[in-house]
C-alpha cells in the first residue's frame, strides 16, 4: 500500500511540473456545469486502534476475583473494496461541493494477547478474531481544484463522512458501534479524456467518536471470552481509500 501511495503522489507531482506548451483541451466546458453525476471504484484499506484497558479485575462463576491482563491491537492494514456513485456541485470556478455513496467491503484483524497464559517460550499466547465490516458511507467533501492545464487538473479535498455498519451481532470478541464519523483529507487529479472525466484520489479517513461496544461483553454467552472483551476501553477506525471516479 505504501509503494501504491508513493506512485499516486509522484505521478500527481510530475503531472503537474510537465507540460510547457499547450494542447487540445478535451470537453473544455465539463468543468461548467452546475451539477454532475458519476460513479465510482476503488480499493480500502482499513485498520482501527485500539486503547487497552490494562489489568482488570474478573469476577467468574465459583472462583475468587483474579486480576487479568489482555492486550488488543489490529497487528495489519486490510484490503478490500468500494463502490459508489457521486453528486459534485459547482460552487465556483475553483470549489466544488460533492456528495459520494459508498460502500465499504473488507475486515480488520485483531491481535489478543494474554499475559496470564504464557506458551513454553514464556510468551503470551496469541488469540485472534477477523472482523468482517460492511460500511455505507456518505460523505460530504469540499474540492479545492487547481487551475486546468491541458487534459489535467490537480486537486485537494476535506470533508466529513457519516457511516453506517452493516455487520451483525455475532459472539466474537470485540464488536463496533453501527454508527460513525469520519473526517477525511484527500487529493487527486482530474483527467480530461475525449468522451468523460477520469479521476484518481487518494483519501484518508480517520474516526471522530469511539466506536468500540461496551455493551457487546454482556452479551456473549462465553463467560471466557470476558476477559477478551472488556481488554478494550476505547477504538477509533481508520481507512485509505484509492478511488477512480468516472464523469
Amino acid at each position: 500500500m505504501r509503494r501504491i501511495i508513493s506512485i499516486i503522489i509522484l505521478a500527481l507531482l510530475t503531472i503537474t511540473a510537465l507540460g510547457q506548451q499547450r494542447k487540445v483541451q478535451n470537453k473544455p466546458y465539463i468543468d461548467l456545469r452546475p451539477l454532475h453525476f458519476g460513479i465510482q471504484i476503488g480499493l480500502n484499506m482499513q485498520d482501527v486502534e485500539m486503547q487497552n484497558k490494562g489489568p482488570q479485575l474478573l469476577e467468574m462463576p465459583d472462583m475468587e476475583p483474579t486480576e487479568r491482563l489482555v492486550l488488543c491491537d489490529a497487528d495489519t492494514w486490510n484490503p478490500g473494496f468500494s463502490v459508489g456513485v457521486v453528486a459534485d456541485m459547482r460552487l465556483s470556478q475553483h470549489f466544488n461541493l460533492r456528495i459520494s455513496p459508498t460502500m465499504h467491503f473488507g475486515s480488520k484483524h485483531l491481535v489478543f494477547r494474554d499475559f496470564n497464559d504464557l506458551n513454553d517460550a514464556g510468551n503470551p499466547r496469541e488469540t485472534t478474531q477477523d472482523m468482517k465490516n460492511t460500511y455505507i458511507a456518505f460523505p460530504v467533501d469540499l474540492k479545492f481544484s487547481a487551475e486546468r492545464f491541458n487534459n489535467y487538473r490537480p486537486y485537494m479535498l476535506a470533508g466529513i463522512s457519516p457511516m453506517l455498519n452493516l455487520s451483525g451481532k455475532d459472539q466474537d470478541f470485540i464488536h463496533l458501534k453501527r454508527f460513525d464519523t469520519m473526517v477525511e483529507v484527500g487529493l487527486g487529479c482530474d483527467y480530461y479524456l475525449p468522451f468523460f472525466k477520469f479521476i484518481p484520489e487518494l483519501k484518508f479517513c480517520f474516526s471522530l467518536p469511539d466506536v468500540f461496544d461496551k455493551k457487546h461483553a454482556d452479551e456473549l454467552t462465553d463467560i471466557n471470552k470476558q476477559a477478551f472483551a472488556r481488554s478494550v476501553e476505547a477504538s477509533y477506525s481508520k481507512m485509505i481509500v484509492l478511488t477512480f471516479y468516472f464523469e
